[in-house]
């Protein structure tokens, strides 16, 4: 039987080879996977290789073995297949399948598929991005993510002075991804370290504040709305910053895009602070 297509995504896995390394198909050429593609279908990625490797999934099986490794306590609360390690306590909560590594507390919230070492509490949220911290508003009522307010972590290194986007829980092309006919607040704080480099300074340092606003309508078209840089403390060159538009795959994205000198060795990271509306009446 054919393996899906999960939402969002638009490569799928093909076929294993006889040493377990798992080759991906767009539905016409195969592909290689990168790392957010291969974890969310549940498989292992080695970021050294660049390779995705694993068994396939015995649905009767995995979902014996997602009893054992999840716990549940309240009513109508459910894991789908794939899904491990995860702690549930409320009710009507949903761990979609593919996941690892989850804790949800209250009422009606949910994880999405594929995402990992997320948590949610509160009121009818949803963990749309990996290692997401997310707090439920009670979306009105209509369903779980309109209404909430989050917290992710994103990271890079870079050496030189070309522009690059910073990933979320360092995971290749993961990003911010956005909701269809939502708004987007953000409140980011940046953490920019100099570790060597023919030009760069060993420990000097910038930390920035970067406030603003994404809109993403119905069709997934981003409208990016930066209201203010604040430099808090630095010692030397502060470098650049912005939110970009970052979509992958057909998923609406944003990510923090990052520039320095050349010949300047960074470590980047940066804590987003995420505050998001949406509704249910179509954007234009």
């Amino acid at each position: 039987m054919a393996i899906p297509y999960i939402l969002g995504f638009n490569v799928k896995p093909a076929s294993i080879s006889g040493l377990g390394e798992v080759t991906f198909t767009d539905g016409t050429n195969d592909v290689t996977p990168n790392q957010l593609q291969c974890e969310a279908y549940g498989y292992t990625y080695n970021r050294a290789t660049g390779t995705c490797s694993t068994f396939r999934y015995n649905t009767n099986l995995n979902r014996s073995f997602s009893n054992l490794t999840n716990k549940t306590y309240g009513s109508a609360n459910s894991t789908e297949t794939g899904t491990n390690n995860t702690l549930i306590m409320g009710d009507n909560n949903t761990v979609k399948g593919f996941s690892r590594n989850g804790v949800v507390s209250g009422d009606g919230n949910e994880i999405e598929n594929g995402i990992n070492n997320a948590k949610i509490s509160g009121v009818m949220g949803k963990a749309i991005r990996q290692g997401e911290d997310v707090l439920g508003g009670s979306s009105y009522g209509i369903g779980a993510g309109y209404t909430q307010s989050s917290k992710i972590q994103l990271n890079i290194k870079t050496t030189d002075a070309t522009a690059t986007k910073m990933e979320v829980q360092d995971i290749t092309d993961s990003f911010i991804t956005l909701q269809t006919n939502s708004i987007l607040g953000f409140d980011i704080y940046l953490t920019k370290l100099e570790t060597g480099g023919t030009a760069g300074t060993l420990t000097n340092f910038s930390y920035v504040e970067h406030k603003g606003a994404v809109r993403c309508d119905n069709a997934g078209v981003i409208t990016i709305y930066s209201y203010s840089t604040t430099t808090i403390a630095n010692d030397g060159v502060v470098g650049t910053m912005s939110v970009v538009d970052s979509t992958v795959g057909g998923v609406p994205s944003v990510s923090v895009q990052v520039t320095d000198r050349a010949n300047v060795n960074n470590l980047w990271t940066a804590t987003a602070y995420l505050h998001e509306l949406r509704t249910n009446i179509p954007f234009e």
